[in-house]
């Protein structure tokens, strides 16, 4: 208590830039999961993934972020045991805020598409073990998460997969193609949007005072859908046939259907990455805020204040927009060749999996869903279509993320604890 009365601001300000840094990471690194696939079929350029991703990054993670935020906040180490020890709880935190940052930098620098959430997990329960002993660690929990790593891939690729088969038989396949494509298309809108929103309205936005009825849930779906469908129905009509570009590839046209039906995905990817990878760097931010100001108290349940959430959305943007396109470069062209059709059914299946795992508070790897997904849409052309040394290599990193975040979250809590105690 004594060192949370004395040094609280300190541990305050460290915690603001802490966690400031550990949301950039998550921007400049995970932003490749929201932005790669639409960068990567061509549907939009780096600059404008950054400016959609801006908007729908920061509104998913203030509007949707509370639930994964508990989870990593107060859901991963059982902090009974150092409840007469603050401090012990505020350095660990502090600590897996700067290690799991410091790895996403040096994973971001060298393009390598790791998961925030594996690291700020493996930091955490780095901490767990360093501070308080293994038996603090909820490793059922920890088991459940691990389970959703290899879960959520598979069903972001199964989606991704069906999609791909339903837009072949739907329009590739047919008479008229880019005809089916003009009928089909607002259909295809209408499921971004009402996937998206209604799992956004099922999770509960408490920390915003809106709770709607399961009745209700759908008819704000559904009307937010068609309200959609319509726009891009609009947008669909101005698309121009390419007779040129169908002598070289006879869906060239089709294709071009698909450009703006891209960027309704790339938007609803955004929203819920921000709702879901946020909770990675304000979740321990959260509650270094909430002992500090209670001047130590270590508790189950703390208020998440909106500024934490503001914080978050920001962290994630700046990340973006200074080293973003690094990483979106590996996901969007080296797994497989996307087009937009391809990069349509991997975008949506990748929301719709993050968004269904946000409204259980499982704090999944994005990075995880969004291969999984381009994989899933591979498939559906055949194995040769995926390059499999790319994938080998990405699946190597993902396997060091743990234990390097936990190693440097045990080595940055000694050193805290010995400058402050």
């Amino acid at each position: 208590m004594e060192i949370i009365a004395q040094h609280g601001d300190v541990l305050l300000i460290l915690a603001i830039i802490f966690g400031l840094y550990m949301t950039w990471g998550i921007g400049a690194n995970d932003v490749a999961n929201a932005m790669g696939t639409s960068v990567g079929s061509g549907a939009i350029t780096v600059m404008q993934a950054i400016i959609i991703a801006a908007i729908f990054e920061f509104a998913g993670a203030f509007i949707a972020g509370g639930n994964v935020t508990a989870t990593i906040r107060k859901g991963i180490i059982d902090p009974a045991p150092i409840v007469d020890r603050p401090e012990t709880l505020v350095f660990g935190m502090l600590a897996s805020l700067l290690a799991a940052a410091i790895w996403l930098m040096i994973a971001s620098r060298k393009g390598w598409p790791v998961s925030t959430t594996h690291s700020i997990v493996g930091a955490i329960v780095g901490f767990g073990i360093a501070g308080i002993g293994i038996d603090a660690v909820q490793w059922g929990k920890i088991s459940q998460i691990a389970a959703s790593w290899v879960v959520s891939p598979v069903l972001g690729g199964v989606i991704a997969f069906l999609l791909m088969l339903s837009i072949r038989r739907l329009v590739l396949d047919t008479d008229n193609p880019i005809q089916s494509a003009r009928n089909w298309g607002p259909a295809y809108v209408f499921l971004v949007g009402f996937i998206i929103s209604l799992v956004t309205l099922f999770k509960g936005l408490t920390h915003l005072d809106l709770e709607l009825s399961v009745g209700m849930s759908f008819v704000c779906a559904t009307a937010f859908g068609i309200v959609l469908a319509i726009i891009g129905w609009f947008l669909i009509r101005r698309v121009e046939e390419d007779p040129e570009g169908d002598k070289d590839y006879h869906f060239a046209s089709v294709e071009r259907v698909f450009v703006p039906m891209m960027i309704f995905t790339a938007c609803a990817m955004a929203f819920a990455h921000g709702s879901n990878d946020v909770a990675n760097g304000i979740g321990p931010l959260a509650a270094v805020v909430s002992i500090v100001q209670s001047g130590g108290e270590v508790m189950q349940e703390a208020a998440l204040p909106l500024w934490i959430l503001v914080l978050g959305g920001a962290g994630i943007v700046i990340g973006l927009g200074t080293m973003g396109y690094r990483v979106m470069r590996t996901i969007g062209t080296e797994i497989t060749e996307l087009t937009p059709t391809r990069g349509y059914c991997a975008t949506l299946a990748a929301a719709t999996t993050v968004v269904l795992a946000s409204r259980t508070g499982l704090p999944v790897s994005t990075t995880h869903i969004a291969v999984g997904a381009v994989i899933g849409v591979g498939l559906a052309r055949g194995i040769g279509a995926i390059d499999l040394r790319v994938i080998g290599g990405i699946v190597v990193s993902w396997i060091v993320t743990l234990p390097v975040g936990g190693v440097l979250a045990a080595l940055i809590y000694f050193t805290l604890k010995g400058i402050f105690t």
